[in-house]
């Protein structure tokens, strides 16, 4: 088929009568390879192997960034989905290991042999991507006939025995930051041969680290780096850079020189400064490589939005006359929305609810989880291999399903070619998933953004988008597993029913000529850094000469005196001391995930299904909900939460479970800010007076992850006229109360059910403005409008703090309500979306004026009609942006700031 990315649009038109539903097509072209030759350097049987796996010459982004890394440069390579980053890592980094074993078997008796080999470290934000890549590296060791080089994952599920023999004998491990933080560098002792040795630090899906998560990686690899160093001193000045020709060892022009970072990640903004700061470096020492000069195949990328549900009106009257269960479900087939949690990066946390809160829109349109399962249907049956891209767990199993379903009519063997793929799985499940669809044995893949990362699958045909996933960035990873390996493509980007989604179909620029986003996180943030500082001393104690390693020394050493003077620290003259029994480095969770996931296991038989993450276990595995797991449905029997087990049993069941959670915000007691000096933070010296060092046995004063926020420390308030302005800790309490039981499809009540299950608080720190009646009165804003107003104004207020915060919009989470129970007038919340706080909701207090001004500009000179994502819609919104009321907005925010100060 000459032409299969315009052959498989038309499989989606269906001969015509999908036509009404492709808002744009964008066609993208094609590119030519562009070769290079090997580096003189290269391990000659390293090039075989790549050679004997079809690679007989490398691509010219490629050889750029291994001849970087190899001469000591560190490297940001930046290209496409499927360009082939592997090879410019491992080459220069197994080429080094290599040569070091060379040396010892050719040259035993001389001294620059009796050091031992080097070591790579190899991170990568998932398991799934690490085992993927452990995979492809030992086939390529198996092809090389270099199996002198160890090679090991190593993570939480490593067994002891196994765990013994990587810290003794392992070349490359290949592992996670999580690893890294909880397991390696607190027992650093027993990995002092690898530290020792380290050569190469390879951080595969960079962009995958921003917000906070990304400034606890940035300070865990400066940590790592600070071991090595602490193990393998730098040589004496004028020996560090053997001159080239000398009679060394060849790995020494990698190894002298130290520690190499490597940070791959997809095409984004600016990403020798990301990387830069990822690792601790300025970004002039940093080699980009983001020209991509393998083949790319031309992309057909289609916008589509859903059709409007057919006779909805008539259908809405009958069923108010009847109780028609047929207009039921065309109202229920309308109203259909996927929770938006996303899976393997935690990004949003989105209700789960089966239906637009608020009114229904007044001309509904068909689910994008049904159609979505209409066009994989489609492709499945034309021969095309597919991945549905879904925004929640529930999503994937739903598209599989219901893909199965109509595929059955036609051929229950072809029906088989479909499956789900998402987080939870057991390990061995999502391995047999992933070969079976590079073999073509699933043609059809529903999958959350589990997938989106760099997992080796080629050959495909087609994606599905289903619903905004959040960034630019994410949606070219996603379109770019279509036609990998230089074929051609199509990508289908599928509507929700949201404001957010149905701009975006209508206005392609906004996707396709608007620039990427950039990886935003900030390592100095003091929330963030204060627990580091303390694992890190609790590694090997802090001296003055490493303060400079973890950001500018003067307020480094500002904040360490905090610590101390909070008893999480110890001052001596040599430095700094963690004296506590308990680890540091449980202070701090990386990702904020909550806990340990729930583990999901059949009660009959104790067979482990897969896991749910924490945070979400209320909401999907209460008591009575019905869990699918590969379109098996079983129900839970109960939830322990204490020991983080689900019991389930297998049953046929015609209805789902919808859970259904309240959310409150509580202030902790509010003074005026002339009663009390600014909350002390870790940005600020305690206002108490001197401070005596902590008696033996005394509890360090810092919890998990963050700054003190207790009643220590009570919000504060200013006042603008009659509007205030306040800061302080909140308390973010929500707890699942309920579920629904609907028949499928339909989405028929069928029964409600409470719940007995635990609040879950969030204690954070918030800013937070309100705004008395008059002056909603005297802006044109009534009960009516009033909603929308403040909604869009949280909106937009929070896409304009990390402007001024140095932190992304996922870091921070906002509420809004015409009338607050604390404040008893009409307010705005922006928070932390981490315990404890994390410095941002702080930082726009003090500028509040300023942000604001921001807030407002940006709304007012957004040249949309009614709101879009540039100015009040929300990729993360709870509430499925709605309502929202952008002129409104601008009123309120008009009224505001005529009281502000100048």
């Amino acid at each position: 088929m000459s032409d299969r990315p315009g052959a498989l649009l038309d499989v989606l038109l269906a001969g015509g009568r999908r036509a009404d539903r492709l808002t744009h097509v964008e066609h993208l072209p094609g590119r030519p390879g562009q070769h290079a030759d090997w580096p003189g350097w290269a391990d000659a049987s390293l090039v075989a192997g790549y050679r004997s796996m079809g690679v007989e010459r490398p691509w010219a982004h490629q050889v750029e960034a291994a001849e970087a890394a190899w001469s000591g440069r560190h490297v940001a390579l930046a290209t496409s989905t499927g360009s082939g980053k592997s090879l410019a890592f491992w080459l220069p980094a197994l080429t080094a290991v290599r040569a070091d074993r060379a040396a010892e078997t050719l040259a035993p008796g001389r001294i620059e042999s009796a050091r031992s080999r080097g070591t790579v470290l190899y991170l990568s934000p998932t398991k799934a991507l690490a085992a993927d890549q452990v995979n492809g590296l030992q086939r390529l060791l198996d092809a090389s006939r270099a199996n002198d080089v160890k090679v090991s994952t190593c993570d939480g599920d490593t067994s002891f025995e196994e765990r013994k023999w990587v810290q003794e004998y392992a070349d490359v491990v290949l592992t996670n930051p999580d690893f890294l933080h909880f397991a390696l560098m607190p027992n650093h002792r027993r990995w002092a041969r690898f530290l020792r040795n380290l050569r190469y630090v390879v951080v595969d899906e960079g962009h995958s680290y921003r917000g906070v998560f990304g400034a606890h990686v940035a300070l865990v690899l400066r940590r790592l780096a600070r071991l090595q160093t602490h193990y393998a001193p730098a040589p004496p000045a004028g020996l560090s850079e053997p001159r080239r020709g000398m009679d060394r060892p060849a790995s020494d022009t990698a190894s002298a020189r130290g520690l190499t970072f490597v940070v791959a990640s997809a095409t984004t903004a600016d990403p020798a400064a990301s990387a830069g700061r990822l690792v601790g470096v300025p970004p002039e020492q940093v080699v980009t490589v983001d020209t991509d000069t393998s083949p790319a195949g031309r992309k057909t990328f289609a916008l589509w939005q859903p059709p409007e549900v057919l006779g909805y009106e008539a259908a809405q009257a009958r069923a108010a006359a009847a109780n028609d269960p047929a207009a039921d479900a065309a109202l229920a087939e309308s109203l259909l929305i996927d929770p938006t949690a996303h899976d393997e990066l935690g990004l949003t946390s989105d209700p789960d609810e089966p239906a637009t809160p608020g009114d229904p829109p007044e001309r509904p349109r068909r689910s994008a989880t049904a159609e979505a399962a209409d066009l994989l249907a489609d492709l499945t049956a034309a021969g095309a291999r597919t991945l549905a891209f879904t925004r929640s767990r529930r999503g994937a199993e739903a598209v599989a399903t219901q893909t199965q379903d109509h595929l059955r009519v036609v051929s229950p063997q072809l029906a088989r070619r479909v499956a789900a793929y998402r987080g939870g799985y057991l390990p061995e499940e999502r391995r047999a998933l992933e070969q079976a669809l590079r073999s073509g044995a699933i043609r059809g893949l529903a999958t959350t953004n589990a997938l989106e990362l760099g997992v080796d699958i080629s050959g495909l045909d087609a994606v599905l988008i289903a619903g905004w996933p959040g960034t630019r960035m994410s949606v070219w990873q996603q379109a770019g597993r279509a036609g990998r390996a230089g074929a051609d493509g199509l990508v289908a980007f599928v509507a929700r029913e949201d404001p957010l989604d149905t701009y975006l179909v209508h206005h392609p620029e906004a996707i396709f000529a608007a620039p990427l986003e950039a990886t935003v996180f900030d390592p100095a943030n003091p929330y963030v850094l204060a627990p580091h500082l303390c694992a890190a001393a609790a590694e090997v104690p802090l001296r003055q000469s490493d303060l400079a390693v973890f950001g500018d020394p003067a307020a480094v050493t500002e904040l360490l005196g905090v610590l101390v003077a909070r008893g999480a620290l110890r001052r001596r003259a040599s430095g700094w001391y963690w004296t506590h029994a308990q680890s540091a480095a449980a202070m701090t969770d990386l990702r904020g995930s909550g806990g340990s996931p729930v583990r999901v296991v059949e009660a009959g038989t104790g067979r482990l299904l897969g896991t749910v993450d924490a945070a979400s276990a209320d909401g999907s595995v209460h008591d009575g909900a019905v869990y699918v797991h590969q379109g098996v449905s079983y129900v839970v029997e109960t939830l322990d939460l204490r020991d983080g087990v689900a019991l389930v049993a297998r049953r046929d069941v015609d209805f789902g479970t919808w859970s259904r959670s309240v959310t409150e915000i509580a202030i902790h007691g509010i003074r005026d800010e002339e009663e009390s000096e600014t909350p002390a933070s870790f940005g600020s010296a305690p206002d108490d007076g001197p401070t005596a060092e902590p008696t033996p046995g005394d509890e360090p004063s810092v919890p998990q992850g963050s700054a003190p926020n207790d009643a220590a420390h009570p919000a504060i308030q200013r006042w603008w006229g009659p509007i205030g302005w306040g800061f302080g800790p909140v308390e973010v309490t929500s707890q699942v109360v309920s579920f629904q039981r609907r028949r499928l499809p339909d989405l028929q009540i069928l029964g409600l059910e409470p719940l007995d299950l635990p609040e879950h608080t969030l204690p954070t720190t918030a800013v937070w403005w309100t705004v008395p009646a008059e002056v909603l009165e005297a802006a044109g804003i009534d009960a009516e409008t009033a909603p929308g107003a403040l909604h869009a104004a949280e909106h937009a207020s929070i896409g304009l703090l990390p402007l001024l915060a140095t932190c992304d919009r996922w870091d921070l989470g906002g509420v809004s309500t015409a009338m607050h129970v604390d404040t008893e007038q009409a307010t705005v919340f922006v928070y932390d979306a981490y315990p404890g706080g994390a410095g941002f909701a702080e930082r726009g207090f003090h500028l509040g004026a300023t942000w604001l001004r921001a807030t407002r500009a940006a709304i007012s000179r957004c040249p949309c009609t009614d709101g879009c994502p540039a100015c009040v819609q929300s990729p993360k919104c709870g509430s499925f942006n709605n309502p929202l009321d952008k002129a409104a907005a601008v009123r309120l925010l008009d009224a505001v700031l005529a009281h502000a100060p100048a």
